[in-house]
């Protein structure tokens, strides 16, 4: 039958075509087949564009030099945290309660009175000072960030430039366990021919880094400023570590310069809304895991999430919420009360470290860092104003376009590792993460941990950077 059609069609082109008609013709079509293939295949780019963030009009003039800074606090500081301690209004928690209803003020009372009465900041501000600090001046802001080299390496080995970005309620200080970690590996029985030099700056409206004066500085203003920054210090490639809004800023970073990062690991992978596939994937993952592309683990991790704890979204939520439309009210309660600045951040230490420590009266807090490290990462946000400009950020990038941003729908094409902490505030199985990252060169389930992993399990981490990066110079993925 097929023939007989075929055969019927024949003569009708040859009749209403002619032969030296039709090598022209096919030249045609197949010119533009080529030309459509070669624009879909194309590697798109994340826009750079430019800004300014200071107050007034743009200066055609910038200060470019890097400048050395040193954290200094005076006495009158310290002696008005005191006085602002010293008048908290704790309220009474509800009987049996424990950190259900947020952080419990037993507990904090005992927190306020360790960070009144014993914990030496003097000590921990030579702690922080113990690697070089610089600022410089990026449109129009005032970047702070550390950068630490190895103090020493092999005859032949280069340190390979890593630039470290924090989240929220993060800041620089979350990698001082593992910047020994990574800049010196020899000594903490890690692969002593991977080592890094580390650079880690404060996101724009955190710590030390100056805060933006007009509207609009998000996600894609920080990475541009990054990129601004390891161009001044003088790399044109380098790889990308982050977590939280580090993530974010990072995996930007890699769409707007592909061709300058060596690679992209992440501790949290943002992926953008799943659509109909995701849905299928999650209706038939939890019987058939194999059949959508997940693992045994994935369902372990992802199952308990969606069949008993939707509630645990909204429940662990709600900062978003408030810091992505109204910040600057909770913003100014905060600024103005440290216990109170104390109990929002911590509480964040406490339940996205692991879930299970609601179920705890002290929320679990020391079981995974000192009281110490806690209250310096505090003392960062009181000492620098910084809350209310940090939770700015929300409202910054959770714009109405933001699921449909050209961000969310471009692929990241870097060699990629994404290390999968099992208390993470939401599990991306790999088969979900490789729809947007489309070069994962490693993806670990790793064995604990959760949201703040440069901080609680800095050596795991380490090692997972390692073996990225091994696996990125090494084996060629």
């Amino acid at each position: 039958m097929w023939s007989q059609f075929l055969g019927n069609v024949r003569p009708a082109v040859h009749e209403h075509w002619p032969k030296s008609a039709l090598v022209p013709a096919a030249l045609g079509v197949g010119g533009a087949v080529v030309c459509w293939m070669l624009l879909r295949s194309r590697k798109k780019t994340l826009e750079m564009g430019d800004g300014w963030w200071a107050l007034g009009a743009p200066q055609q003039r910038e200060d470019t030099s890097v400048r050395a800074f040193t954290l200094e606090v005076s006495d009158t500081e310290i002696q008005d945290l005191y006085q602002r301690l010293d008048r908290t209004r704790f309220i009474s928690p509800l009987e049996d309660s424990q950190f259900h209803y947020g952080f419990n003020s037993i507990h904090l009372k005992r927190v306020v009175s360790y960070w009144r009465n014993s914990f030496e900041w003097h000590k921990q501000v030579e702690l922080i000072n113990k690697y070089p600090h610089y600022k410089t001046t990026i449109e129009g802001l005032e970047v702070h960030f550390i950068r630490v080299k190895p103090a020493h390496l092999p005859p032949g080995q280069k340190a390979r430039p890593l630039l470290m970005v924090h989240g929220w309620p993060g800041s620089f200080y979350e990698f001082y366990r593992i910047i020994p970690l990574l800049t010196e590996p020899s000594k903490y029985g890690l692969n002593p021919n991977l080592a890094f030099e580390i650079i880690c700056p404060s996101i724009p409206g955190y710590g030390f880094s100056e805060a933006p004066h007009k509207k609009g500085f998000n996600g894609v203003a920080a990475a541009r400023i990054f990129y601004k920054l390891m161009l001044r210090l003088g790399f044109g490639e380098f790889y990308l570590q982050g977590g939280d809004w580090g993530s974010l800023i990072t995996t930007l970073l890699a769409q707007m310069k592909p061709e300058c990062v060596t690679g992209l690991h992440l501790n949290m992978a943002f992926v953008p809304k799943g659509g109909f596939g995701q849905t299928i994937s999650l209706l038939l993952g939890r019987y058939v895991p194999w059949l959508v592309g997940m693992t045994r683990e994935d369902v372990n991790r992802l199952y308990p999430y969606f069949e008993k704890n939707v509630y645990a979204l909204l429940r662990e939520s709600g900062y978003m919420h408030i810091q992505a439309t109204k910040p600057d009210s909770v913003g100014s309660a905060l600024n103005d009360s440290p216990a109170g600045l104390a109990a929002y951040i911590l509480e964040k230490f406490s339940t996205w470290t692991d879930p299970e420590f609601r179920k705890l009266e002290d929320g679990g807090l020391e079981r995974k860092y000192s009281l110490d490290d806690l209250l310096t990462n505090i003392m960062i946000y009181w000492l620098s104003g910084s809350i209310t400009s940090s939770m700015r950020f929300y409202k910054e990038n959770f714009t109405r376009d933001f699921l449909y941003s050209p961000a969310n729908t471009m692929a990241v094409r870097v060699p990629t590792g994404i290390a999968s902490f099992p208390c993470e505030l939401m599990h991306v199985p790999r088969s979900w993460a490789k729809g947007k990252f489309r070069n994962i060169s490693s993806y670990t389930y790793m064995p604990r941990g959760g949201h703040f992993a440069a901080l609680e399990e800095p050596e795991l981490l380490a090692r997972d950077i390692q073996h990225f990066v091994f696996r990125v110079e090494k084996l060629g993925q």
